[in-house]
């Protein structure tokens, strides 16, 4: 039997092992600074443009448009704070399901004295595009919000939004760290001048984010030093994670289309099944559009940590949300922006499944999440208040 069944695919994903063959050589024989004189050097250079070729293509962009960095976070961090540095003052807008890494960006740039609006979203998890366009001002700077939720997988109306942005003259920022792999992403179609994402999300390593920054746009540099990435964000190459990351991109544009279609078929079918054999269930971020691979769902009146830990003992690996907030004891920002309450909240489960979910992992989820859940059930007074 399998010791782990893991559906906790939008923390991260496994390294890929052909992603891994690709990168191994880069720790030993080829491990040259791509920055040196020498050929060898050269070399390495070459396989770096080639990565981040592979890279851009998957995003719609130019490969001159990407730069690496150390990850997700710290793409949206040079994003936010290298666009509203320029200028020690004006309004940037973002809304109230970001990932961490934007949310507490803007917060710390309304304590540094700038205006931040956060937009509210549906019960579905969808930014209206009328409030973006009643919250833009003269003074409005950048627009970030997220391509595709973490928690509930809904994907925004990234177009629309950034061509209002653009209509007021400034910049629209998207996390895609989510979204890129999982959904057809392209910078250029879409009107993005900024764009997050990470290679750990899409089989490939830890340790490496992407930015895609539109051509001609100036960013304030967050890290100084030498001329790496054209001096946005110096630093030696972190050579065979950008490899890695390259062959992982490659993969995905080979092979997203069928990934997607298999996925969904299960994702609802795995719906279905919990619905059906779990009574007072509520689903979370249950409308079109939303990734495919992204199931949340909140088993009332009792404690989404207790059903964590009980399928922990049976290897079953899932997250009551964001993987960067899963320590904390306090309730999803994300459903409460929903509108859940907090007990809903807390009862709540992210199932993600990915490219190794197999047929005998969802078989034995469903084979145990039932009974656990009545099992809980059963000790929990608000649920036997409930029935009796």
């Amino acid at each position: 039997m399998k010791t782990q069944y893991y559906f906790d695919y939008n923390a991260t994903t496994p390294v890929d092992p052909r992603v891994v063959e690709r990168m191994l050589p880069f720790f030993t024989e080829r491990f040259h600074n791509p920055s040196s004189f020498y050929h060898q050097a050269g070399e390495v250079m070459e396989e770096l443009d080639k990565a981040r070729a592979e890279l851009a293509r998957l995003a719609g962009a130019n490969a001159d448009e990407l730069f690496f960095c150390g990850n997700g976070t710290e793409s949206d961090n040079l994003a936010i704070f290298g666009t509203m540095l320029q200028s020690d003052k004006g309004h940037l807008i973002t809304s109230a399901i970001e990932h961490p890494a934007v949310l507490n960006s803007c917060r710390q740039l309304r304590k540094d004295g700038y205006d931040l609006t956060i937009l509210p979203v549906d019960g579905h998890g969808f930014v209206d595009p009328d409030d973006l366009r009643k919250a833009m001002r003269e003074d409005t700077r950048l627009v970030s919000i997220m391509w595709a939720n973490n928690e509930i997988g809904s994907i925004q109306p990234v177009a629309e939004l950034a061509k209002i942005t653009h209509e007021h003259g400034a910049l629209f920022h998207t996390d895609a760290v989510q979204a890129m792999g999982k959904t057809a992403v392209d910078v250029a179609s879409a009107g993005i001048d900024l764009l997050s994402f990470s290679a750990h999300k899409m089989y490939g390593p830890k340790g490496l984010g992407l930015l895609y920054k539109r051509r001609g746009l100036r960013l304030r540099p967050l890290v100084f030093g030498g001329g790496h990435e054209k001096g946005l964000r110096p630093g030696t190459e972190n050579t065979a994670a950008i490899v890695g990351a390259g062959e992982a991109a490659r993969l995905v544009s080979a092979h997203m289309n069928e990934e997607i279609k298999k996925i969904r078929h299960w994702r609802d079918d795995l719906q279905a099944k919990i619905l059906e054999r779990i009574p007072e269930i509520l689903v979370n971020g249950d409308r079109e559009p939303r990734l495919s691979n992204t199931l949340n769902i909140s088993i009332r009146l009792i404690e989404g940590e207790s059903v964590l830990a009980l399928l922990d003992t049976q290897g079953l690996a899932l997250s009551s949300g964001s993987a960067c907030s899963s320590r904390s004891l306090d309730p999803s920002h994300v459903l409460l922006a929903l509108g859940r309450s907090h007990e809903d909240a807390h009862g709540s489960l992210r199932i993600s499944l990915g490219r190794f979910t197999s047929r005998q992992d969802l078989d034995h989820l469903l084979d145990h999440l039932p009974p656990i859940a009545e099992r809980l059930r059963m000790i929990s007074p608000f649920w036997q208040n409930r029935i009796s």
